[in-house]
């Protein structure tokens, strides 16, 4: 469910038209709904709680959304934060989440950034192969501290709902294999620098089949009854994220209520805290973009594009990931027309879709890309010299910019011409 209907001024973000937003912010824009966003986290963390998780960590991903409001509108309600950098971080502590929630992940930490992390308390770093796990040592040795580490395994089990966003096979860079995981833990217990608490994994995102999650969570249970059995102290199990959204083209995904109920099954008796990364399944459905038309451009062989002013830089995830949104007018209409719609960057890859059917569109007319929460402005550049696209978060009948569209002369003001030039 999301909080985003049809009312007597078109389609609405709860009680605040869009095309009210659009007036004012100009376009194009991103929305997101409060509503949406706690309703979304309490029926993830409530599924858990109804199949027996007992108090687990909800690192929410940040790198779905990062804007410092929505972390803070989530932190409110008890959620940690995924990090996978130090900015990550840093923005997850500027919304109030404390460190001790704030898990630290990513295959290229540098020694500034875990030192951050450390002298943040963040509550585990996920260490991802035996070179960073020397590093962190490292480091902590030189803040006198001991690092909380856990150990991202890879478990070897495809996933994911394209191959760019798979994690979880030996073939991907993510994490240390099962092969290593025994040995480099033990070896972590006995350092005077490092606090092994536990076991990681995260095979891939917008997955909408339980089974290869199933395979993946079978394969860390045993591993840390294995770590158990040889005496080793195991506090947590991370389960990662990765949960598929019901995106408008596909049959509906797993509910977190299915996701949960096999979660409980695998990890039933199992004498560990549970933490989980969701990211796509708390934000997506929780946010538009906003775009305005800006003409039709029909060619005489019967080609129609829709050129809008949102383009790849403010949504890269079709020319990416192939991704299919929904498109959908503010202003509903009837009628049906085929369109390839496009935006204005010089690349052919700025293509958000073809040949999809819509309702006849003209210039000024305001359409909404659903499902555009998550991996939309997180991703998005000034390709083109083209300004990020404002953010907005509705709260019922109210709404406040969260993201400024920056100026021209804010961004040209970070270029630096040498004196000799």
């Amino acid at each position: 469910m999301n909080h985003f209907e049809y009312g007597p001024e078109g389609l609405a973000c709860e009680g605040v038209p869009l095309a009210r937003i659009a007036a004012q912010v100009g376009t194009p824009v991103y929305v997101y709904s409060r509503a949406t966003l706690e309703r979304h986290f309490t029926v993830f963390r409530d599924a858990l709680t109804a199949a027996g998780v007992v108090d687990p960590l909800i690192a929410y991903a940040v790198k779905a959304n990062s804007n410092v409001a929505v972390l803070k509108v989530l932190g409110d309600l008890g959620a940690g934060a995924d990090t996978v950098s130090e900015g990550e971080v840093r923005r997850a502590l500027a919304a109030g989440i404390p460190g001790d929630r704030i898990v630290f992940s990513g295959v290229g930490k540098k020694r500034g950034e875990i030192a951050f992390a450390l002298q943040a308390g963040v509550a585990e770093i996920n260490v991802e192969s035996e070179p960073e796990l020397n590093l962190v040592a490292a480091v902590a040795a030189e803040l006198g501290v001991k690092a909380k580490v856990a150990f991202r395994v890879n478990p070897d089990v495809a996933a994911g709902g394209h191959a760019k966003i798979a994690t979880g096979k030996s073939e991907n860079k993510f994490g240390v294999s099962f092969a290593e995981a025994a040995r480099l833990y033990a070896n972590a217990s006995n350092h005077a620098n490092l606090e092994p608490i536990g076991v990681a994994c995260h095979i891939g995102s917008q997955i909408t089949d339980l089974s290869p999650m199933r395979q993946a969570f079978t394969k860390m249970r045993g591993l840390v009854e294995q770590l158990l059995g040889e005496g080793l102290h195991v506090e947590r199990l991370d389960l990662g994220g990765g949960l598929g959204v019901p995106y408008f083209d596909m049959p509906a995904p797993p509910s977190p209520a299915d996701f949960a109920a096999m979660v409980g099954e695998v990890t039933q008796g199992l004498p560990v805290k549970l933490a989980f990364e969701p990211g796509r399944v708390i934000a997506a459905n929780a946010g538009v973009l906003v775009s305005e038309v800006i003409h039709v451009h029909e060619r005489p062989e019967g080609k129609r594009f829709l050129v809008i002013d949102a383009a790849m830089n403010d949504l890269i995830r079709p020319a990416m990931y192939d991704a299919f949104h929904d498109i959908r007018p503010l202003i509903p209409r009837a009628g049906e027309m085929t369109y390839d719609v496009v935006g204005p960057i010089c690349e052919t890859g700025d293509t958000f879709t073809r040949d999809r059917a819509l309702p006849p569109l003209a210039s000024g007319d305001l359409v909404a890309f659903m499902s555009a929460g998550a991996y939309g402005a997180a991703m998005a550049s000034e390709y083109n010299t083209r300004p990020l696209a404002p953010e907005v978060l509705v709260d019922a009948c109210k709404f406040a910019v969260i993201r400024e569209r920056p100026t021209y002369e804010e961004m040209l003001s970070r270029d630096v011409v040498p004196d000799w030039v």
